[in-house]
């Protein structure tokens, strides 16, 4: 295929140039985008005069045609094209003649792979935002389940103080809506439109750029034409985005497979999520989660790739800039698999609640309860704390725990205890009696997954 530009050169390109310099193979998943901004482009055209109405709409039906046989599948896409936006201009050109030839009336590849772009990942973020809304929705329905499901929480990775299960999955519903919300943060900041910007210092030509930016459902045109072909903070804002979200995803999977091993044994992955072992007959490996740790750092390095390839580039467009999508692709593709993996793993998986309990039981995490006891009895903290490190040291020598500690080793301690204690610091009263905003107790839980499906709600429909 010849190249639009060889008018200016006597000789042919080296083959290996070529295909060094071709993006064929990364950027044809945006030809409907490219379709669509040149059908906003060729209206605009016609409307202002630039073109024939009649060439115009010509130019347009032959667009629509084309799309709809890249879809059917009766036209395959050139790999030996340059690039999807050459392709599309050369198929049009073929089939229409020279009407064709006057689509890219002022025009460049410059601001047309620019606009290509943010429409592709626009679509692409509501897919995004689409799926960590479902997960977010099934750790509502999950918590539900479980605001009575008594389980260790920790610090430093040592047993702390008793939660419920509910309010742990219920920590991380919280941080999939702020991804959701940069996620729709990032989609309004991208949402406007290059188009118009030429190849870096616009046109000559009488173009209505506002025009077109509403043709193509966009907040309005770029304001300056270098920033339009040469801006990819939208592609790094995004990858952020991504990076942060795939965190969470990759912190949730950790706890999955801390949770799946014999020393914790909280859950149960269903079959159709694990994986087993070559040689090893009992193994039941968690591989999607640990899949999950490992994609994370592939989205984290798209993530540096795109601020590394922008931090030294001059104004305008560079050629160093057609690395922002197979960066900004992978990211994406990743994120995606991850979700639509993770999501039914998660609905799939069995909760062994006795096990979580029994994990709770051991490990002192109701000291802090029997040090409250002391206050509310009149004692000042820190005295009541160093009582109970004292009994804590006891239980530990007579290796018992503080639920089984006879009353009469308590008042050595400290005659203000009384048979209330042991109320006071079983697992139940522990979790029942922090209703503190945000806490553990049942009906904090229940408030915590009612604002969640409120925030969801107003997040996706505001």
């Amino acid at each position: 295929m010849a190249m639009m530009w060889a008018g200016r050169f006597s000789k042919e390109v080296d083959s290996k140039v070529n295909a060094f310099n071709s993006s064929i193979s990364f950027d044809a998943r945006m030809y409907r985008h490219d379709i669509q901004g040149s059908i906003a482009h060729a209206t605009m055209l016609g409307e202002q005069g630039i073109i024939s109405m009649s060439d115009s709409l010509e130019i347009i039906d032959g667009l629509k045609e084309i799309l709809a046989d890249i879809d059917s599948g009766r036209l395959e896409i050139d790999t030996n094209a340059e690039d999807i936006h050459m392709f599309v201009e050369a198929e049009l050109t073929k089939r229409l003649g020279d009407v064709g030839k006057r689509l890219h009336t002022a025009r460049s590849r410059n601001d047309q792979v620019a606009l290509d772009i943010r429409l592709y990942l626009r679509d692409e973020i509501k897919e995004i935002i689409s799926l960590v809304t479902e997960l977010t929705e099934a750790l509502c329905d999950i918590a539900s389940e479980h605001t009575e499901t008594i389980m260790p929480g920790y610090t430093h990775l040592q047993r702390a103080q008793p939660i419920t299960f509910g309010q742990h999955l219920m920590a991380y519903a919280q941080m999939l809506l702020r991804d959701i919300d940069r996620l729709h943060d990032t989609a309004r900041r991208m949402n406007v439109s290059p188009l118009g910007s030429g190849a870096l210092a616009g046109t000559t030509y009488n173009i209505n750029r506002a025009r077109t930016a509403e043709l193509l459902g966009m907040e309005e045109p770029m304001v300056n034409s270098l920033d339009g072909v040469s801006d990819r903070d939208f592609c790094i804002e995004l990858a952020s985005a991504l990076s942060i979200c795939m965190m969470h995803l990759s912190r949730f999977s950790e706890e999955i497979i801390m949770w799946c091993s014999w020393e914790f044994k909280f859950i149960e992955l269903d079959d159709a999520f694990s994986t087993g072992s070559s040689i090893m007959p009992q193994k039941k490996n968690p591989d999607v989660t640990e899949l999950i740790r490992g994609k994370t750092a592939r989205v984290i390095g798209d993530n540096m790739t795109l601020l590394a390839m922008m931090k030294g580039l001059p104004l305008a467009y560079n050629k160093d800039m057609q690395e922002d999508k197979e960066a900004i692709f992978d990211a994406v593709d990743n994120i995606k698999l991850c979700l639509t993996t993770f999501i039914p793993m998660l609905k799939t998986m069995t909760v062994l609640e006795d096990n979580m309990r029994h994990a709770a039981a051991k490990g002192f995490i109701n000291a802090t309860d029997c040090a409250d006891y002391l206050v509310k009895k009149g004692l000042p903290f820190r005295t009541a704390y160093k009582i109970t490190g004292g009994l804590v040291a006891m239980c530990i020598a007579k290796n018992t725990t503080l639920e089984n500690l006879p009353l009469e080793d308590y008042k050595s301690q400290c005659e203000t205890f009384d048979e209330d204690i042991y109320k006071a610091i079983s697992l139940d009263t522990c979790v029942r009696e922090r209703r503190s905003y945000g806490g553990p107790a049942p009906e904090s839980v229940t408030a915590q997954i009612e604002y969640t499906r409120r925030k969801l709600e107003a997040l996706n429909n505001g």
